[in-house]
């Protein structure tokens, strides 16, 4: 109930609170403003580099032990990856993504790996057995 002094004017203390009430209004306002923008921002570019993804006609350039393989799709698996070459990488290697300046990532069967021009893999022993000294 709103506070008023014997004359019926509101009191400081109403005067106050609805200042405060007005303030939180346009903070809100501002703030839905901001993250509706933001949203659309983030919309665009995303719905521009989907657009850029889908229009990709060319194949992708990558490597596997030195030898080059052009592939179409965007993403390959670790076995669409063995299957490239010919005959197919067996179960005895290892696959292997170069990672220039990190630690080489190897790569699991089921693994998804989104594909780029000069993408490197190569294949690397399973098991080492290390001879007799």
């Amino acid at each position: 109930m709103a506070e008023h002094d014997e004359s019926g004017v509101p009191t400081n203390r109403e005067k106050e609170l609805e200042a405060f009430r007005e303030r939180q209004l346009r903070e809100l306002r501002e703030f839905e403003e901001r993250q509706k923008q933001e949203l659309e921002q983030f919309e665009r570019q995303e719905l521009e580099e989907l657009k850029e993804f889908e229009e990709r006609q060319h194949p992708y350039e990558i490597k596997i032990d030195r030898t080059e393989f052009k592939v179409k799709e965007h993403f390959l698996t670790g076995a669409q990856l063995r299957a490239l070459p010919n005959p197919p990488i067996g179960p005895d290697r290892d696959l292997f993504e170069v990672v220039p300046g990190g630690s080489d990532e190897k790569i699991a069967d089921t693994q998804k790996v989104k594909m780029r021009d000069g993408l490197r893999f190569f294949t690397a022993p399973a098991q080492i057995n290390p001879g007799l000294v």
